[in-house]
């Protein structure tokens, strides 16, 4: 649970954690780790502290009996005992549990070896030996439990996608997950920012990219659709319905909406959200055949104008179109950001007169 820095369990089936009573099949709870942000290890696994922990690997076997745990932003390797939950270091960080820049990329022993941002780990019960994706320095590791000893496996710390001759002459990019085959002669890394799955002869000490195809009948995830049906977002109860004024309207006609949103001063909308309009018609989905249901809201100085035209073939006279907005928008200094919904119901008049022809006004004052 990197977000809590914890680590949970979930009972696949009745049994008991160190130091736990009889817990039932579906049980989900900390295992362990405080909450607090730390590097902190402790014979009471509650109160220890982790960092982000993000990869785990399970050595059930004697003498070592734990959960190796790629804590990442404490840049370190701890383990987690399965007899009675004392969290341990092995790798990496340094002594003091509230420093998390520890960081480096040094072959060595115990505390003196030095990571940076690990993200994953697996255990090698054939060789006894536990590998690291040491994710920022762009290495594999490879750590011996028993002498706490740490070196480099694969990789030159250069972030690049080279095969060499060899597992020191090769790169990766961020390497953020690993698994090791069955047999333990194949290690497979997840190269994130190279978007690839690198394959690790551990006998003959080559490396390979595994190769992934697809024939022209296979379907990923479900049939392929060649447009995806948008999802209406959902306004939150607290917003705004505005109700206006009823207009005339002649089949054929196009409509205009232009937003008149006053926002707070000193605000801006929230960089990468998306900030948007859409339109609905409920009992009268007919008005929307063929229309553009919905964009982004870009900018507070220039907002959109949102168009309908009113269909050839009515099927009523009378109908209301919803215009829903959701903005995100934060202060200057990206101090406070907030959510905003507001709601425009329009009725329509449907006539072969001639029918309201100057845009709509959407106003709302913030």
């Amino acid at each position: 649970m990197a977000g809590t820095h914890q680590i949970w369990a979930l009972l696949l089936d009745c049994g008991r954690l160190p130091k736990k009573s009889e817990l039932k099949k579906g049980t989900c709870l900390r295992f362990a780790g405080s909450g607090n942000e730390e590097n902190r290890n402790n014979a009471y696994p509650h109160k220890a502290g982790f960092a982000q922990p993000s990869g785990l690997s399970l050595a059930s076997e004697d003498p070592w009996s734990c959960l190796f745990v790629a804590d990442s932003e404490s840049s370190t390797v701890r383990t987690v005992s399965l007899k009675d939950g004392a969290v341990k270091h092995l790798i990496g960080g340094e002594r003091d549990p509230t420093n998390l820049f520890a960081f480096g990329d040094i072959d060595g022993v115990g505390i003196n070896a030095k990571l940076q941002h690990p993200l994953g780990v697996t255990w090698d019960k054939k060789r006894n030996l536990l590998y690291v994706a040491d994710s920022y320095n762009h290495k594999i590791k490879v750590v011996d439990p028993k002498t706490k000893s740490c070196t480099t496996l694969a990789g030159t710390g250069d972030a690049s996608n080279v095969i060499g001759s060899s597992f020191t002459e090769s790169t990766f990019n961020e390497p953020g997950g690993l698994c090791i085959g069955e047999n333990g002669q194949l290690l497979y890394v997840a190269d994130t920012n190279n978007h690839q799955i690198k394959v690790m002869d551990l006998e003959t000490k080559t490396i390979s990219v595994l190769p992934v195809f697809m024939s022209e009948n296979a379907t990923v995830d479900g049939p392929f659709l060649v447009e995806k049906q948008k999802t209406v977002p959902i306004l939150p109860k607290s917003a705004p319905a505005i109700r206006l004024p009823p207009v005339a309207a002649s089949p054929g006609q196009t409509l205009q909406f232009k937003l008149r949103l006053d926002f707070p001063s000193g605000t801006k909308l929230t960089e990468g959200a998306p900030s948007c309009w859409f339109l609905t018609a409920k009992g009268n989905e007919w008005l929307l055949q063929g229309q553009i249901p919905s964009g982004e809201i870009e900018s507070i100085s220039s907002q959109p104008t949102i168009q309908l035209q009113i269909p050839a073939d009515c099927l009523s006279p009378e109908a209301v179109i919803s215009i829903s907005v959701l903005l995100y928008y934060c202060s200057m200094d990206g101090s406070a950001c907030m959510m905003k919904g507001i709601s425009f119901s329009q009725p329509l008049q449907i006539t072969h007169a001639q029918g309201c022809t100057a845009p709509v006004e959407l106003k709302y004052v913030f």
